[in-house]
């Protein structure tokens, strides 16, 4: 009996030693690299959250902006309020902390999506490691909560396909009521359950027909509970302070023209990092391990076909591809000699998960500077100064902004509204479109009503908007430099010196 219990325990310990490190290397190391505080589109949703606690209400017109009688649909309100009140518990410090929690789910998430098909585990350690190397600049944003909750969803879908229980999709309701309430893109989760019926459904339908030429699944799908389960999650997306609006915007919002047209994120595939070549190898992979299987999965096919279509052409949408092409391979290339019970399979998973936030959050604590020390990273890329400059001397409103800064601006200078920031949706095509033009030159400035009232203009240095208000003598009679450091450039009428 010792010996049997000597041989078994190092095993184990090396398994639970490398799920930690699995699941909380990448949360220590933003604890030291602290690109949380650094990202352009965080504060407007930390200025949020601090706004919802502040009134006890879910903003619904043009806050913080200089159009406060424009509807506006905060599709993250939910995420929001958790920022804002991890901000009012830790500081300017919640912004990495919370980061770390993220991570330390995606790894979590992306170990347990690879052990859905009983894949072994250094299969499954190195997908998820895989995983997070792969899916792109993860930040304390509400895309992450998709991430995380389309994961969930594959994992019950999956679940539901291999045994041929409903009982997993009794889930999804649930959690379509929290994602309607955290990010747009609860919308690609309905899409992939609407794959999973319509696949459900041509399988049945072709089932006599497949029996001639190929091995069809065994596994029968109830499609009353089903239906049921797909209606009950359509519906409860509803079930939010803007109720069916979210849906019928989600697409105009997430894929607009002017995004395909001015934002990077929303280029396709360069590439130009290793990440993407190791997505391209992680798809082909996926669609190789599918082409060798006995039996057709249209589920798999559809999904992976889907999802990568969209991610190469839209890099921000990597993490679809990912997730499922994790799935397809964890199924691909299980090798079903996993006799463990799931309850037994979990426990080791859950303590080690423990472990690592446990491990990741004291790291954090540890590492993570205060909240000055954090501000100071940030005026490396914020325009820190130039803002103190222009409250110290009470500079006349309204403000025109550089995009990049306009979320950074609606938190650190709320007192000057700002003229555009990331919010899509609250702007649209039009507004966005016509300052795009007018930054870049394609319409003189006097064209724009915006340019016209302001008091006070905050460039980047180097943009060339503050190099033709410095160069060009019509403009810079107009317009004169009242600050310059490093990174921004502080203009003001001639006409409004302060």
């Amino acid at each position: 009996m010792r010996a049997n219990v000597s041989s078994w325990r190092p095993p184990h310990f090396l398994r639970l030693l490398t799920l930690v490190l699995l699941f909380s290397a990448a949360a220590v190391y933003e604890a030291v690299k602290l690109s949380a505080v650094m990202n352009p589109e965080v504060w407007v949703h930390l200025r949020t959250g601090i706004w919802i606690l502040q009134h006890h209400a879910i903003p619904k017109a043009g806050l913080f902006s200089q159009y406060p009688s424009l509807a506006w649909n905060d599709s993250t309100w939910g995420f929001d309020l958790i920022l804002g009140s991890v901000y009012r518990l830790l500081g300017v410090r919640g912004i990495p902390m919370l980061l770390i929690i993220l991570k330390v789910a995606l790894a979590v998430l992306t170990f347990l999506l690879a052990r859905t098909a009983r894949l072994g585990f250094w299969g499954a350690v190195l997908l998820s490691a895989i995983a997070q190397y792969v899916i792109p600049h993860l930040q304390p944003l509400p895309s992450v909560c998709s991430i995380l909750f389309f994961g969930v969803e594959l994992i019950l879908l999956i679940r539901s396909r291999q045994t041929g229980s409903s009982a997993p999709l009794y889930w999804l309701p649930f959690l379509f009521l929290v994602w309607a309430n955290m990010h747009l893109q609860f919308v690609a989760g309905l899409l992939l359950l609407g794959l999973y019926i319509l696949a459900a459904l041509l399988e049945q339908q072709s089932r006599s027909l497949a029996a001639n030429w190929v091995k069809q699944r065994n596994v029968a799908v109830d499609f009353k509970n089903v239906g049921i389960a797909a209606l009950v999650s359509l519906l409860v997306t509803f079930i939010n302070p803007y109720t069916f609006r979210l849906l019928t915007a989600a697409f105009k919002v997430l894929y607009s023209p002017v995004a395909f047209e001015h934002f990077t994120e929303m280029s396709s595939m360069t590439f130009r990092r290793p990440q993407d070549y190791l997505l391209m190898l992680l798809v082909m992979t996926a669609f190789l391990s599918m082409g060798k299987r006995r039996s057709l999965d249209l589920f798999d096919w559809f999904a992976l076909l889907g999802s990568t279509l969209l991610a190469f052409r839209v890099e921000r949408d990597t993490w679809l591809a990912v997730l499922t092409a994790i799935a397809v391979l964890a199924r691909g290339f299980s090798n079903g000699r996993d006799s463990q019970t799931s309850t037994d399979a979990l426990r080791p998973v859950a303590w080690a998960a423990a472990a690592s936030l446990a491990a990741a959050l004291t790291a954090g604590f540890v590492i993570v500077p205060g909240s000055n020390t954090l501000m100071q990273k940030a005026s490396k890329d914020f325009p820190v100064k130039a803002c103190d400059y222009i409250r110290v001397n009470h500079l006349a409103a309204p403000l025109f902004n550089e995009y990049s800064w306009g979320s950074f601006l609606t938190w650190y200078l709320p007192e000057y509204p700002v003229v555009i920031d990331s919010r899509v949706e609250l702007y649209g095509d039009q507004r966005l479109g016509k300052y795009f033009d007018i930054v870049s030159g394609k319409e003189l400035l006097e064209s724009d009503p915006a340019v016209a009232r302001t008091g006070v203009l905050l460039l980047e240095r180097q943009s060339a908007m503050a190099k033709a208000l410095t160069n060009l003598p019509g403009l810079s009679a107009q317009y004169r430099l009242a600050y310059s450091d490093d990174i921004a450039s502080v203009f003001v009428p001639q006409k409004k010196q302060p």
